[in-house]
């Protein structure tokens, strides 16, 4: 199970027991604030996207959307999301699950600014009804972020 992957994966950190997850889905930002009772732009969404013959991760503040201009000037390449399939590939977990934590594959990930605004924030933890409350410090750790990113729109 994906959520076990990702419990495996925060072990390194004493944080394995500390995801949360609910009776109800959190699969999306608005389902996720709900059950979480927090505002929809302090859900950590993963995005994820092609990266040539391989994925990248993107995780922004809820309420942003990929600004495709800022994303080709900081990749050289237009942004295209994976399908559903592509993206259980690449990270072993399904949408609305999608993190992260504890990936099928060595896949970057970046983290984008506007996570910044919040002293913490909520990331799925590989399953659509699970989340973990992380600081920026904790997320940009875990994640194994790449490096932070300014790639979104809609938050400013």
């Amino acid at each position: 199970m994906s959520v076990e992957k990702v419990r495996e994966h925060l072990k390194k950190w004493g944080r394995s027991d500390d995801i949360l997850e609910f009776k109800t889905s959190s699969a999306t930002v608005e389902l996720a604030a709900k059950a979480l009772d927090v505002e929809p732009a302090r859900i950590a969404k993963t995005i994820s996207l092609k990266n040539g013959d391989g994925a990248l991760l993107i995780v922004s503040a809820g309420d942003t959307k990929i600004d495709n201009g800022k994303f080709k000037k900081e990749f050289g390449f237009k942004a295209k999301m994976l399908t559903a399939n592509e993206a259980l590939e690449y990270t072993g977990h399904a949408v609305g699950g999608v993190c992260p934590f504890g990936l099928k594959n060595n896949i970057p990930v970046y983290l984008d600014v506007s996570l910044r605004r919040f002293e913490t924030v909520f990331p799925a933890c590989g399953s659509s009804n699970s989340a973990i409350k992380l600081t920026c410090e904790e997320l940009d750790t875990f994640s194994l972020n790449s490096r932070w990113v300014d790639v979104c729109k809609g938050w400013e």
